[in-house]
């Protein structure tokens, strides 16, 4: 994980929040994606597609947070 690491924190923040909440109107896809995946109907590919797209720079943003925090 020494790679996510190397990148450098506030780009990336600002690339995975923008990611996630895009777009922006009427609704953010993590957030209605999330809403399917809750109410169990998440099941299109495309869906997941959506949800991994909009999602893991989010998650990975959480990992990198975390990361930097046990290493100190």
């Amino acid at each position: 994980m020494k790679w996510l690491d190397g990148i450098p924190l506030l780009p990336f923040a600002v690339a995975a929040i923008l990611l996630a909440l895009a777009p922006f109107s009427p609704e953010p896809h993590l957030w209605e994606k999330l809403k399917l995946l809750s109410a169990g109907q998440l099941t299109k590919p495309l869906d997941i597609f959506d949800l991994l797209l909009h999602g893991l720079p989010l998650t990975l943003l959480g990992v990198r947070l975390a990361r930097k925090m046990i290493n100190k």
